[in-house]
């Protein structure tokens, strides 16, 4: 049966919504932020190639299209309230459609993020998110409240942590072969990232300044810095490593720890004082942080090991023009 435009939305993507004023059907969704709350917008776009593989599984593919979105309200401290979906096909495919909505549903169920409206066109495969959350008037965690002295954490995984998405990339390029159980692992974290929404609400007040790390933790450290006027040094070998990646050379440890991207953990700021609470915070949140480096009045960012000696790799990250 060939599907139309308005039913293939009314197929897939449309749900009453219980939170929302006015959700899909009309020209614009309304939202209305608890009193005393300010709204907190982003959008991001995922295209296929240069985002993700022709070979994801479309549920997951729901997943991550959101997930990248609930990562950045994560990083201010938000509550999701709703998203809006434009989605580009090349073509009407019933069992993806039915694959990618289900696994964008599923992760927006988890958060309480209604989906409210948005658009669908033919033309290569494109997925465009716009997510509005809530914060409390002047809580928000911004990238500019860095000071010098507070410690630098990340947030990962209980029995994880940062640069499995990386080392998927690498098994997919052929530059690193992993047994299928490990594979899988690190596969699953560069397709089904989990968005720290809790713990950007558990760290409202206790963080002075949050990023989630999206295009590799030393570029997205790096905006965090520049916004704060201040600069850190961070200690290579204290990041946290899953074993599939602890299992692989040092180079590439820091390779895929320092400049992978798909990461969506936060990379955060404290003071040294706040130790005890930035922990509590992740213990209400069910998620890890670990202490990587410390905040320095002087500018730039200097990567040390454990021993405090500097390592002169040079280490970039992802830039979607240069990469």
């Amino acid at each position: 049966m060939s599907l139309g435009e308005f039913d293939l939305i009314a197929r897939y993507f449309n749900r009453p919504t219980r939170r929302a004023a006015v959700g899909p059907g009309d020209d614009c969704a309304v939202l209305a932020p608890r009193a005393g709350m300010q709204l907190a917008v982003s959008c991001d776009m995922l295209v296929e190639g240069r985002h993700f593989l022709p070979t994801v599984d479309p549920a997951r593919l729901g997943h991550k299209a959101l997930a990248v979105n609930l990562s950045d309200l994560a990083a201010c401290g938000a509550e999701p309230l709703g998203c809006t979906l434009a989605l580009a096909l090349p073509r009407v495919d019933a069992d993806w459609l039915e694959g990618f909505s289900a696994g964008l549903y599923a992760l927006a169920e988890t958060h309480g993020c209604e989906l409210v409206g948005g658009d669908t066109t033919a033309g290569p495969l494109n997925i465009c998110i716009t997510v509005f959350g809530e914060v409390p008037a002047g809580g928000a965690l911004l990238r500019n409240g860095a000071r010098a002295g507070d410690a630098v954490w990340i947030s990962h995984a209980p029995d994880g942590g940062i640069g499995d998405a990386r080392l998927a990339l690498e098994a997919f390029r052929g530059t690193v072969a992993l047994p299928g159980d490990a594979f899988e692992r690190v596969r699953r974290a560069m397709e089904q990232p989990q968005p720290r929404v809790a713990l950007g609400v558990a760290l409202r007040g206790i963080a002075s300044a949050a990023i989630d790390v999206s295009d590799g933790l030393l570029g997205d450290l790096s905006h965090l810095l520049r916004r704060s006027a201040v600069g850190a040094t961070l200690d290579a070998d204290a990041l946290p490593r899953s074993s599939d990646l602890a299992a692989q050379p040092l180079a590439l440890q820091r390779l895929c720890g320092l400049s992978g991207g798909d990461d969506y953990e936060l990379v955060f700021t404290a003071p040294e004082a706040a130790r005890a609470r930035v922990q509590a915070a992740a213990h209400e949140a069910a998620v890890a942080v670990t202490r990587i480096g410390r905040i320095e009045a002087a500018s730039g960012l200097r990567v040390v090991d454990s021993q405090g000696r500097a390592l002169a790799d040079a280490w970039t990250s992802f830039d979607h023009f240069r990469s």
